[in-house]
């Protein structure tokens, strides 16, 4: 009776939990991974189908060497066993079989090398893109720069769109690609071949699309390339698959497919959209108009690490609020800002001047802070560069 009444207990206890924590229907990410999926993603690529034969075919020949070896052993311990009266074979070795256990494997891992080498030195031939898009890793957002081809010109920078709110609190609904979504992807015409060049700004990164069989370390200080030719339109999503740091999660990569006519709509528009937002250095802007775009900048790029707070992260990010470099001669910071210090990297070609001057002016009139130098023109950003 105690047992039942105790076990009841338990029961009811865990029902209540389970009644307390919000349970969200889990949906198949659009171009990403699918629930319950325990095989590779379906491929758009000619490099990723390979890479998904090449899989099929080495798993069903180690399970073909699986099965025979063990089958022969356990025959061989089940046939030849002491009580049904047989005796070990005295000898001390044999030329057949050594020829034999040398040959057969040998057989078989060129018969598996052939295949994947061909693979692999199809994967490095970058030449004769259609496309080439500089992908630069950055704590923790990736910038990608356009440089040849259609498009060539256009740059820009592309964030995490999963509302931080769905990240720190549980309770609430998270959308269908969580962590998966990015406020600006990268867009590419579908069959085409796109060259892709990595490189990083402070740490080691990793561009990588399943769906396109594409892995590509993106390595501070030097440049790897890769590329792919999507042959399906649609929406394809990766992440950072290097650990660069506290927010490593939150690092995905967006590619959309679109026809060419769609690619030629989206080069039109973005180039517009870059016109229009193509700051004058000589501007001189008031203290309300640089802290509203100041807040802007640093819930962009500085939030994850000085926090919304101010406060910092206590022995990894220094806090802002309260920060004699924040609150002293405003030259100091813009230094700073520009040139990076200990494990803030360098802004001087993630922002622009007035998106400087701006996020230095914001910190500088936030939370407690007081500077007696409380504002900050991009002019002043621009002469610092020189």
């Amino acid at each position: 009776m105690i047992i039942a009444k105790r076990l009841h207990s338990l029961l009811l206890g865990a029902s209540l939990l389970a009644a307390s924590v919000p349970s969200w229907a889990v949906v198949d990410s659009q171009g990403g991974p699918a629930v319950l999926e325990t095989n590779f993603q379906p491929p758009v690529t000619q490099i990723a189908a390979q890479i998904y034969d090449l899989h099929h075919m080495m798993l069903i020949i180690c399970l073909v060497i699986f099965v025979a070896v063990f089958g022969v052993m356990f025959y061989s311990m089940l046939r030849h066993r002491k009580s049904l009266g047989h005796k070990a074979a005295s000898f001390h070795e044999s030329t057949s079989v050594e020829i034999a256990w040398t040959v057969v494997p040998f057989l078989i891992v060129i018969g598996m090398a052939l295949p994947a080498t061909k693979t692999v030195v199809a994967m490095k031939d970058t030449s004769n893109a259609d496309l080439t898009i500089k992908a630069t890793g950055m704590q923790w957002k990736w910038g990608y720069d356009y440089l040849n081809g259609e498009g060539a010109g256009i740059s820009f920078l592309s964030n995490l769109a999963t509302p931080r709110e769905q990240i720190t609190d549980a309770s609430l609904k998270k959308n269908d690609n969580y962590l998966l979504e990015v406020d600006n992807p990268v867009v590419v015409p579908v069959n085409k071949k796109v060259r892709i060049i990595t490189t990083a700004n402070d740490v080691i990164h990793s561009w990588t699309i399943p769906a396109f069989g594409v892995k590509q370390d993106a390595i501070p200080g030097f440049v790897r390339d890769t590329w792919f030719k999507a042959e399906k339109i649609g929406t394809y999503r990766g992440q950072c698959v290097e650990l660069c740091g506290k927010d490593h999660a939150f690092m995905p990569i967006v590619v959309n497919v679109v026809s060419e006519a769609d690619y030629k709509i989206w080069v039109d528009g973005k180039k517009k959209e870059m016109a229009a937002k193509a700051d004058d250095p000589n501007k001189v802007w008031t203290i309300d108009e640089l802290k509203t775009r100041g807040e802007k900048v640093y819930s962009a790029n500085c939030v994850a690490c000085h926090q919304a707070t101010g406060k910092g992260v206590p022995g990894a990010f220094p806090a802002l609020d309260g920060d004699p470099i924040v609150n002293g001669p405003r030259a100091l910071q813009i230094t700073t800002v520009l040139n990076g210090k200990n494990a803030m990297p360098p802004w001087k070609g993630v922002l622009n001047d007035t998106e400087v001057a701006a996020v230095i002016t914001y910190t500088r009139n936030s939370w407690s802070n007081k500077a007696q130098e409380n504002i900050v023109q991009p002019a002043e950003v621009l002469a610092a560069r020189k």
